[in-house]
C-alpha cells in the first residue's frame, strides 16, 4: 500500500514589510505527475532567530497534530539539532539556500521542492495517516513574528 502526498494550497504572508517581502510563493504542476513547491523571500533586516513549526489536521477545522515546537533558528544551524526539527529541516533543505550556520545575512529561497520527494519522506520515513493537513510556521525576530507560511496537503 503507497500513500500519495498532494499539495493543496500554499500561503505566505509577510507580517512585517519592512522587515521582509516575499517575492514567491506558489505551486506549480507541469503535468500529472510533476508538482513543485517554490518560496523566496527578501529580508531587509536581520536576523530571524525563531522559528514555531505545527502540524495541524483538518478535523471539523484545522486542529493541532503530533507537532508543535519552536526552535532558536542560530542553535539549531550551529548544530544543536534534535531529531524532530531535523527531519522538517531536511523536507526542504535540499532545495534551498539554508546551508550555513548563522549570522544568517541574505535572502531565503526554496526551489522546486518536487512532490515525490516530499511524499516519500511523509510516508516512507515518517509515516503520517490519511488525511487533509496544514504544515505552519512562524518566522520570528526579536520575539515578534514577521513572516507566516502555510502549507496544506493531502495524503491519501
Amino acid at each position: 500500500v503507497h500513500c500519495k502526498f498532494e499539495f493543496t494550497n500554499f500561503n505566505c504572508t509577510s507580517l512585517d514589510k519592512d522587515f521582509m517581502d516575499v517575492d514567491e510563493c506558489f505551486l506549480k504542476s507541469v503535468n500529472r505527475s510533476y508538482k513543485y513547491l517554490n518560496f523566496r523571500t527578501k529580508i531587509h533586516k536581520f536576523p530571524v532567530d525563531r522559528i514555531r513549526v505545527a502540524v495541524l489536521q483538518r478535523l471539523n477545522g484545522y486542529k493541532p497534530f503530533l507537532f508543535n515546537f519552536t526552535v532558536d533558528a542560530c542553535k539549531f544551524l550551529k548544530g544543536q539539532r534534535i531529531s524532530l526539527t531535523q527531519f522538517f529541516y531536511d523536507l526542504f533543505a535540499p532545495y534551498s539556500n539554508m546551508l550555513h550556520q548563522c549570522p544568517y545575512d541574505h535572502d531565503v529561497y526554496v526551489h522546486k521542492v518536487p512532490i515525490g520527494y516530499l511524499d516519500h519522506r511523509l510516508s516512507d520515513i515518517l509515516p503520517l495517516p490519511e488525511g487533509d493537513y496544514c504544515g505552519h510556521s512562524i518566522y520570528s525576530s526579536r520575539g515578534i513574528a514577521r513572516l507566516d507560511l502555510k502549507i496544506y496537503f493531502t495524503k491519501s
